[in-house]
């Protein structure tokens, strides 16, 4: 079995047991995450791989972090992953992509990615959940960061911490990789 179908079977299953375990019937959560239902029901039967964009909507819906809905069982208090473990969600032909390196549900879903962005490439954001934060460190290049409309500059060794509620884009606007760490921490569910 491929990476993918290890992903799409533990994205099925992990969506469907979250929904129930939230009460949320696919109506409801095809409402709150801004998916339609017959994307959640393809997704809970494991017939189709969604964009980066609608897992995260969906994790968002349901309060919990992407490594929770794409992890294939429970693990230890202390859980290690191994770099060829990291999960890559999103890439391009040049070179750019995310990694996500861990994640935790404490109190509210918790990520960490590990980035590059290949010149003159970006990655948009919709809009997360309010009350989530990001928090960036560029370890290579300078980061393009935009938030609500406002372009940031952030070069490496600086670091930028932001609310995330608002449209938001990473991009490279220089002639060298951007390299960063993120981390992501959402509110949960009430």
């Amino acid at each position: 079995m491929s990476d993918l179908d290890l992903l799409t079977q533990s994205l099925a299953r992990n969506v469907k047991r979250w929904r129930t375990e939230r009460g949320f019937t696919l109506d409801a959560l095809a409402a709150r995450a801004g998916v339609s239902r017959g994307m959640l029901i393809q997704i809970e039967q494991a017939r189709t791989n969604p964009s980066l964009g609608t897992v995260v909507k969906i994790g968002d819906a349901l309060g919990i972090s992407i490594t929770t809905l794409l992890d294939y069982e429970q693990g230890p208090k202390v859980r290690i992953v191994p770099p060829e473990q990291a999960v890559r969600l999103w890439h391009t032909d040049a070179g750019s992509y995310n990694r996500l390196l861990a994640g935790t549900e404490a109190p509210g879903p918790l990520e960490m990615w590990d980035w590059r962005l290949m010149p003159g490439e970006g990655s948009p954001s919709d809009p997360h959940p309010t009350g989530t934060v990001e928090l960036i460190h560029v370890t290579k290049g300078e980061l393009a960061l935009t938030v609500d409309g406002t372009e940031y500059r952030v070069p490496a060794g600086s670091s930028a911490s932001f609310e995330a509620n608002t449209p938001h884009t990473y991009a490279n606007a220089g002639d060298v990789p951007v390299e960063m760490v993120m981390a992501v921490s959402v509110p949960g569910v009430h």
